[in-house]
């Protein structure tokens, strides 16, 4: 048996070494495996066999390995039959190059999601056999994200001003661009959608600053900024202009007006004297102003009070004797 065995391990090590030297190789790989495809746009799955001197290339075929390790064919290439792709691929699917068998490199002409997973390019060889290469695919979503701000009044306990959502593949990362003094809580969920919740003590002097929503995720070369600024509302703060100390009787063209911060800006202004009504010839306008239309009389001083209301409160402001001697 010895003797046997002997004889026969020249035998093996040159059918071992005649084996690897008809065997040919897949070349031109790709340093990135797996491959990161982005949706709706087009993925090459790269396959070129090189068979050695002897050897053809007779037939290329593309599978897509299933969860339960079964195979879903693609597409197929003959050297003389031609090609054929099969069921619902036949129409997102075909070969990078015209002669397949040289170049089986494979082309998803539109990813999908469902795209995602391993990929295997068969190679049917003659005299040597078949080959096969893996390729796996991860495919990539582009976010799609939202704000919602919030009306916010001055005086409100501690509560939400903006939330952030976002949805891709792989789940996106939210940051909050503000100096405002507040916190933000991030939640996420298994479909890829995460949210930012960001929340503070209301006061007038916040309005209008900003608060900024980022947008983090691969496919983006920046973070997207989605720009907002928060929005308090408050009382009117009332004052009255206009009356500079040397109203005398006779003076023409008297104008008193009220002007009022607030957010939002008073819908409506209520001129009143204090003890009375207005004199006759007195005339408030929607816009503060209160206009003397004709030669101030004696009969016109006393105290005049503005008072200016918007959805959240009013404010009120008035001066003394506004017509001399």
């Amino acid at each position: 048996m010895t003797s046997l065995l002997n004889t026969l391990s020249p035998c093996l090590c040159v059918l071992w070494i005649f084996v690897a030297v008809i065997q040919g190789d897949f070349v031109n790989l790709p340093t990135n495996d797996p491959i990161h495809s982005l949706a709706e746009e087009e993925t090459v799955l790269l396959c070129h066999y090189k068979p050695t001197v002897g050897n053809v290339v007779v037939q290329v075929t593309w599978y897509k390995e299933k969860p339960d390790g079964n195979k879903d064919q693609i597409i197929t290439a003959h050297h003389t039959n031609g090609q054929t792709a099969f069921g619902a691929w036949s129409r997102r699917v075909r070969f990078k190059s015209s002669d397949p068998t040289v170049d089986s490199s494979l082309v998803i002409m539109s990813t999908e999601v469902s795209d995602e997973g391993k990929y295997i390019c068969h190679i049917s060889t003659f005299p040597s056999g078949n080959f096969d290469r893996e390729v796996s695919v991860i495919v990539w979503t582009i976010p799609i994200s939202s704000l919602d701000p919030v009306i916010l009044v001055e005086g409100q306990s501690y509560r939400q001003a903006a939330s952030c959502r976002s949805v891709a593949r792989p789940p996106p990362r939210l940051s909050w661009d503000t100096d405002l003094n507040g916190q933000s809580i991030n939640r996420s969920s298994d479909n890829g959608a995460v949210s930012s919740h960001y929340s503070l003590h209301p006061l007038r002097g916040m309005n209008g600053k900003k608060l900024d929503c980022l947008v983090w995720h691969p496919t983006l070369k920046a973070p997207r900024r989605i720009t907002n600024n928060l929005v308090v509302h408050y009382p009117p703060h009332a004052e009255v202009s206009g009356h500079n100390g040397d109203w005398f009787v006779g003076l023409e063209n008297a104008a008193l007006r009220c002007v009022s911060g607030g957010n939002p800006k008073p819908q409506s202004f209520t001129w009143i004297r204090m003890g009375g009504e207005l004199p006759e010839g007195v005339i408030p306008h929607p816009n503060g102003t209160l206009t003397f239309g004709r030669p101030l009389s004696l009969s016109d001083g006393g105290t005049y009070q503005c008072v200016a209301k918007n959805d959240v409160g009013v404010g009120k402001a008035g001066d003394g004797d506004y017509c001399d001697r």
